[in-house]
């Protein structure tokens, strides 16, 4: 595959290009599903400690404030993981990277189905993150590249959508199993799956060596001399820090403020996810040929629901409305934003893919933690999605700098 120098915003074709508005899309490989299948794994167990961790707290013997640490030592395993396991698996296939994440993967749920001292169990998470850093990066450079150049945007929104169904399919699973046979079933249910993935993953990955006997780590850090990324990754903190800002209080903000019954919650975060769901499959589908579209439209839309729901109190089915709203718009754009820091990031692409995870992650830490700020002060439970909408609204100025320099290269 062709690749250009960091000066070139693009990789094999100009970021808005697409294929022929009469053409049908190109039906996508089965690795990019597979691929798929694998991020659905990996955001299911960043996120399903949030949903056992009252069985974690009382089985370990350790406080819920102390268990919540699970959750926090992902996080931080996921930003650091990200570039650093892009740089240090630099000379190794894409496949043998993969596998290898998933292998780690496995490991790591292994010892934490196993284990029972709170220090190990941490260890093993935050190796964990660093595993699935990995496979976030490296799957979004093989979606691309499997794909192809008219369909890119699509199969990472793909591989993306997998992620969103984590929080539809695979937390509540994950909280039923733990139910039914002990929060350890569901670390053990992971590992199994993890290990059907890599199977697949070995059988359907290219090895891709001849590519990889070109890399370098002066290439990689080259193509992180490209404006464009960097314009993209800042737009990738905003719009995924704004939305969890909002969402990561999104409980008391249904209970407390909008008077949603708490047995009706469950019911609303569903709506949500499969709202983010659907977003993301339409973001990736429509980006390949209006990035820009997508990249300006639903950070747009998205503030002004975030807007809505600060503002709306005691309307309990206005504010659910919202919210389901706000899982469709909300993330939607992110396969699309991963795609442009793939494309802008030239030779270094697994790296602009790498910064492209770390960059929402962040978003995400730096995002939540300042709505939680808010929450004792004059604005109380509207905070957040007021706080959100604010860091939703700062995308908008990287992603017009980027639809301004596209119009600028056409003509």
């Amino acid at each position: 595959m062709s690749t250009t120098t960091s000066s070139t915003p693009t990789v094999g074709r100009d970021a808005d290009a697409g294929p022929p508005a009469s053409a049908p899309p190109p039906r996508l490989p089965l690795v990019v599903y597979v691929l798929a299948l694998g991020t659905f794994l990996m955001l299911t167990t960043e996120f399903v400690v949030a949903g056992i961790l009252p069985e974690m707290s009382a089985d370990l013997n350790v406080s819920i404030a102390r268990a919540g640490m699970l959750i926090t030592v992902f996080a931080i395993g996921m930003i650091i993981g990200a570039p650093l396991m892009a740089m240090l698996t630099l000379r190794l296939s894409k496949r043998l990277t993969l596998v290898l994440a998933l292998v780690v993967f496995i490991i790591g749920h292994v010892i934490v189905a196993l284990g029972s001292d709170f220090t190990v169990l941490l260890a093993a998470r935050f190796v964990t993150a660093l595993a699935t850093g990995a496979f976030w990066a490296v799957s979004a450079v093989v979606a691309s590249r499997s794909a192809g150049p008219s369909s890119s945007a699509r199969a990472i929104g793909i591989v993306s959508a997998g992620g969103a169904l984590a929080t539809v399919l695979g937390v509540p699973l994950g909280a039923l199993v733990a139910q039914s046979v002990g929060w350890r079933g569901t670390f053990w249910a992971l590992a199994i799956a993890a290990a059907v993935a890599a199977v697949f993953v070995a059988r359907l990955v290219p090895a891709a060596e001849d590519e990889t006997s070109r890399t370098s780590i002066r290439a990689e850090f080259s193509g992180l001399r490209s404006v464009r990324l960097w314009v993209t990754l800042a737009a990738c903190m905003t719009t995924t820090g704004g939305v969890l800002a909002a969402y990561s209080f999104i409980s008391p903000i249904l209970t407390d403020q909008a008077g949603v019954p708490a047995a009706l919650v469950p019911l609303v975060l569903t709506g949500f996810g499969i709202g983010s769901f659907i977003g993301t499959l339409v973001g990736g589908r429509f980006g390949d040929a209006h990035p820009s579209l997508i990249t300006i439209f639903t950070p747009a839309v998205t503030v002004l629901l975030l807007l809505g729901i600060s503002a709306v109190a005691g309307a309990p089915w206005a504010t659910v409305v919202l919210v389901v709203l706000l899982g469709l718009f909300g993330l939607s754009a992110n396969g699309v934003l991963i795609d442009l820091s793939v494309r802008f990031a030239g030779q270094a692409a697994t790296l602009g893919s790498a910064l492209a995870v770390a960059a929402f992650n962040a978003g995400t830490a730096v995002g939540s933690a300042v709505a939680g700020l808010t929450l004792g002060s004059a604005l109380g439970i509207a905070g957040p999605a007021a706080v959100g909408a604010g860091i939703v609204a700062l995308t908008l100025i990287p992603t017009i700098v980027l639809a301004v320099m596209r119009s600028r290269d056409r003509r």
